[in-house]
């Protein structure tokens, strides 16, 4: 059997530093151990950003600030829909065929979770 060599300073050993780190991500962790809807990881946001990543330079060419910002809009809906298990395409077909007529102060009707 061979010895291991023991670390002279407790406080310095692999464990007490593994524990140190591990209590000082507590505060960040604590939302997640507290509410079991939380996700430990960023993993479906990630995904979900990744066909904006690929296909960010063909957006550049937005035509304007406003046509770049009315695109981010457009994105925020349809992937809220996506989320809310609503069909996308059927969705904004919907949506468009009603906005028109549609009063300006009830517009929460049209959004994909209702």
């Amino acid at each position: 059997m061979v010895a291991r060599p023991v670390a002279t300073d407790p406080g310095k050993s692999p464990l007490a530093q593994a524990i140190r780190y591990a209590v000082g991500r507590l505060p960040k962790a604590r939302p997640f151990l507290d509410n079991g809807a939380l996700e430990l990881d960023n993993n479906s946001t990630e995904r979900a950003m990744k066909p904006v990543a690929i296909g960010r330079k063909n957006w550049m060419l937005a035509g304007s600030e406003g046509g770049g910002k009315a695109m981010a809009i457009a994105f925020t809906l349809l992937e809220t829909a996506k989320l809310n298990g609503v069909d996308r395409q059927a969705w904004l077909t919907w949506v468009l065929g009603r906005i028109a007529d549609h009063k300006i102060n009830r517009l929460n009707e049209l959004m994909p979770w209702s």
